[in-house]
């Protein structure tokens, strides 16, 4: 019988336990158009404009079409979104108290510092979407399809990521106070030097990468989970 040697041991669960971080690159924009008054209207086109401190608060915006553009701070306070897209755009400043964009597709889509109160984002489709420092109070993502998302920088009351199906997301630097993974299917989720109080959807955790730090939290967590009494 061969034996691994112990340095061989350690290289094989080296090697099955790489984590694949998202595969993202920065949104390059062309020549964009200045609108500075813009009358959004439902299901419009807008393409290669750059907005600047511009509202759209309270508007109805189901199924609109956002492509190549630049948001110097925007106003999305119960503007509905629902069904809308935004492809290859930089959003900086999103303030939203409530923000109503569910069933939304986002790619290749950079946020920097969002503020947001309630967002209802459930049923979304993310790919390759990175957010940038900010504060959001309650982001409900439930049942979203999350791939090649960062999270950085950021702080979070409660993220609701219950039922998502999230492939290579990372959360790096944040403060999280409620984590939901209630019947998400995670692969490559990496919560790596990230802050958080709890994590709820303990039978999810398959595919979830924490440090020795995190380990030491969720360890009371999954003991009273499994019905575990440390005495």
């Amino acid at each position: 019988m061969v034996r691994a040697t112990p340095a061989a041991r350690t290289a094989k669960t080296a090697k099955a336990t790489k984590v694949t971080p998202p595969r993202l690159a920065p949104v390059l924009l062309g020549e964009l158009r200045d609108d500075p008054a813009p009358d959004f209207q439902r299901g419009e086109r807008y393409d290669g404009v750059r907005y600047s401190r511009a509202s759209a608060d309270g508007l109805e915006l189901s199924g609109t079409d956002f492509a190549e553009c630049e948001f110097a701070g925007i106003s999305f306070n119960e503007t509905q979104l629902r069904g809308a897209t935004f492809r290859d755009c930089i959003i900086a400043e999103l303030y939203a108290p409530v923000f109503m964009a569910a069933r939304a597709t986002l790619r290749d889509v950079e946020f920097s510092n969002p503020r947001w109160g309630s967002a209802e984002l459930y049923e979304s489709g993310w790919q390759s979407v990175r957010i940038d420092g900010g504060k959001l109070d309650y982001v409900n993502l439930r049942g979203s399809r999350l791939t090649d998302v960062q999270i950085s920088d950021c702080i979070i009351n409660e993220l609701d990521l219950g039922s998502c199906a999230a492939t290579r997301v990372v959360l790096k630097n944040c403060t999280i106070g409620t984590l939901d993974l209630s019947g998400a299917r995670l692969t490559d989720f990496d919560l790596r030097g990230t802050d958080f109080r709890t994590i709820s959807g303990l039978d999810s955790l398959s595919g979830l990468v924490v440090d020795d730090y995190q380990l030491t939290l969720l360890a009371p967590l999954l003991a009273g989970h499994l019905g575990i009494v440390v005495a």
